[in-house]
């Protein structure tokens, strides 16, 4: 039986959960007992990238689809108990300030809290309330957090705040590799034949003529990060350049653990996005010995689940759900975004479910 069916008009007991990324956005709606109403998969929300009102525009129709899936009907403002909407892009507080500012209006919830995504991905992998995340997808990004509350970030503007390792970084590197493969300015690689190719070419420097001639996006160099993967096994090349991404993955999680002063605690370091997640279990344990010897007690780890799982545990531990409720919510929620995953192919190219209307304004935040 539906919400709409028993004539509940109010939803003071939801839980509303938002892992918004570059790529695609994932919005939840459950019960606090755990249960889950709805999952809706649409296109990327960053606000970087759509600007806030792009970004509010897809989180809208998110939301509209959710509650139409749900059964809930009409429902009155505020929608949820509390609403926990985090989206990479909102790192600086005068960007998290804008977004709050714009959102509280629509009246999701009077416990509104706004982030990036490193806190979801944190709460996916660890119950402990404190510890280091390292994401890993269209970019990069790391958040520590002390067991008094003390917390590390860090820019994540990319090159100009020092960072490497996203997608893109990795299948720019991999092209690189290629055209100084192929013309002789470095080693030979398997990369030389396997990065044109996954773009339908034979000749790397095709593909470098055809990026500076914008008759390939740029954006799309992100899809040669599992090429590389694939590779790295054999291939001298892509094993550096998955080296290197486990070190930067090192230098993120060593500089929190050191900024927070827990070389002696036994913190829990979850990593995540759709790289990391990807990355064979040999380069997880290069990872952990690098970490381990700067903090010899942290536990290194993969996320179990997809960062919505951790925005949605984080919505449970505002409304003082217990841990059967928290269980009850991960479960129901990794299966259906497996669901998910089989509904919408991650080559598919991700749009939202609904929107209120079909452009977008694409300015930059920052």
């Amino acid at each position: 039986m539906t919400a709409a069916q028993t004539g509940r008009s109010r939803s003071d007991g939801l839980v509303l959960a938002v892992d918004g990324g570059n790529s695609k956005t994932d919005l939840a709606l459950l019960e606090s007992s755990g249960r889950l109403l709805s999952l809706v998969r649409g296109g990327g929300s960053s606000p970087h990238y759509l600007g806030v009102d792009g970004c509010i525009d897809v989180l809208e129709g998110l939301l509209e689809s959710a509650i139409a899936r749900a059964g809930l009907g009409p429902l009155e403002r505020p929608l949820a108990a509390t609403a926990q909407v985090l989206v990479a892009g909102a790192d600086l507080p005068e960007e998290r300030s804008a977004l709050r500012s714009e959102i509280a209006r629509l009246g999701w919830s009077d416990r509104l809290v706004i982030d990036n995504d490193t806190p979801a991905l944190l709460r996916a992998g660890t119950d402990r309330g404190w510890g280091i995340g390292v994401v890993c997808g269209a970019g990069i990004n790391c958040l520590g957090v002390a067991p008094d509350g003390r917390e590390v970030r860090f820019l994540a503007f990319g090159p100009t705040s020092g960072d490497w390792g996203g997608g893109g970084d990795v299948g720019l590197a991999a092209l690189c590799a290629a055209a100084r493969g192929a013309d002789g300015r470095g080693p030979r690689t398997a990369l030389e034949s396997a990065v044109p190719a996954h773009f339908g070419l034979t000749d790397p420097l095709e593909l470098s003529r055809a990026l500076h001639l914008r008759q390939i996006p740029a954006a799309r160099l992100g899809e040669l990060a599992p090429v590389v993967l694939a590779a790295s096994d054999e291939d001298p090349v892509a094993a550096g350049i998955v080296r290197r991404l486990a070190d930067e993955v090192i230098a993120f999680a060593a500089a929190a653990i050191c900024r927070l002063e827990l070389v002696g605690a036994d913190p829990d370091v979850v990593l995540g996005g759709r790289l990391l997640r990807s990355v064979p279990p040999s380069v997880v344990d290069a990872i952990a010995r690098g970490i381990q010897e700067v903090a010899p007690n942290a536990r290194v780890l993969v996320a179990p689940s997809e960062p919505i799982v951790g925005a949605v545990l984080l919505g449970l531990d505002a409304v003082a759900a217990d841990a059967n409720a928290s269980s009850r919510a991960r479960a129901e929620l990794d299966a259906a975004v497996t669901e998910v995953l089989f509904e919408r192919p991650a080559t598919a190219d991700p749009q939202p479910i609904a929107r209120r209307s079909s452009s977008l304004p694409r300015t930059a935040a920052r």
